[in-house]
């Protein structure tokens, strides 16, 4: 459902009237568990999940900090400092960004290490939270068999309880929460990479936003080993080489697996994908890497 039938359209409608924007010709770039849609002017609206509010304005806070370090980010819409609620759902307003293109593997090892760099800032930021939603992920998955909803259920436990026993890594810091290539932008015209998609920015293990890229290599196989050295390289540390590494590759294949099976409930295309996943999770499709496809 895209366009104007899209669930998300109405929120949008009323968000702009609140904050005096114009909605003609408003086109959406993105439609997924949270929906963008560009606008005049450039600007660009998202629009978050119900609920969202504490976090859409954490999010609009740390951003503007963060222009304020040098490192480049997407910037907020400066005339609006909170959330606008509609249907809900907090929708933020942000400046579009230039021509662009997908960000590189070094792209997000020179943009981490810039962010792991920064002192914390002087307002509280939350603490990583690498398991939510997994749980609501699970019991939207209705295209699953019961028995494997109850094994992701036991691996999410299990995990839950493998995170409080995480040996020693780095310091922690200000974390992005969902480091990956499709949240970096590479301006067409030049200039530095761009980092997008603060939702998960917090206080946490900078590990877990180097396992991001290292399971593409060990996970997904989406990237060569000569990638995976040059992106070590250049952020300084191979995360694999850390012992507390299987822990988090299983927490990121575990989100990634149930982001895929609540989209198969109501996108049939990506049934067998979010079967294959669950089915490489429980042993029954070989080795990694097990060569997942992209999810829309």
């Amino acid at each position: 459902m895209t366009g104007p039938r899209h669930e998300t359209y109405g929120a949008l409608l009323t968000a702009c009237a609140t904050a005096g924007l114009d909605t003609t010709g408003a086109e959406p770039i993105r439609l997924a568990e949270n929906a963008i849609w560009r606008l005049r002017g450039g600007l660009v609206a998202r629009i978050a999940k119900p609920g969202q509010q504490e976090q859409a304005a954490r999010e609009l806070r740390l951003a503007r900090w963060l222009t304020t370090t040098g490192i480049p980010v997407v910037r907020p819409y400066p005339d609006l400092h909170s959330p606008v609620i509609a249907h809900d759902r907090p929708v933020t307003f942000w400046a579009e960004l230039p021509p662009h293109g997908t960000g590189t593997v070094l792209d997000v090892a020179t943009l981490l290490k810039q962010l792991h760099a920064l002192p914390l800032p002087d307002f509280p930021i939350g603490h990583l939270a690498p398991f939510v939603r997994i749980s609501d992920r699970i019991d939207a998955a209705t295209t699953l068999p019961a028995p494997d909803r109850t094994w992701l259920r036991g691996l999410l436990a299990e995990l839950q309880t493998a995170w409080t026993e995480l040996p020693t890594g780095l310091p922690e810091c200000v974390v992005h929460g969902d480091a990956w290539t499709g949240n970096t932008a590479r301006p067409l015209n030049g200039g530095d990479a761009i980092l997008l998609d603060l939702e998960r920015c917090s206080q946490g293990p900078p590990e877990w936003d180097l396992v991001s890229t290292a399971i593409k290599l060990t996970t997904t196989g989406t990237i060569t080993p000569v990638e995976y050295d040059e992106f070590c390289t250049a952020y300084g540390t191979d995360v694999t080489e850390w012992p507390g590494y299987p822990t988090m590759r299983r927490t990121r294949e575990l989100r990634m697996t149930t982001y895929a099976a609540q989209h198969a409930a109501t996108q049939p295309v990506w049934h067998q994908e979010a079967q294959h996943r669950v089915d490489c999770l429980r042993g029954r499709a070989g080795q990694r890497p097990w060569n997942w496809r992209g999810i829309a």
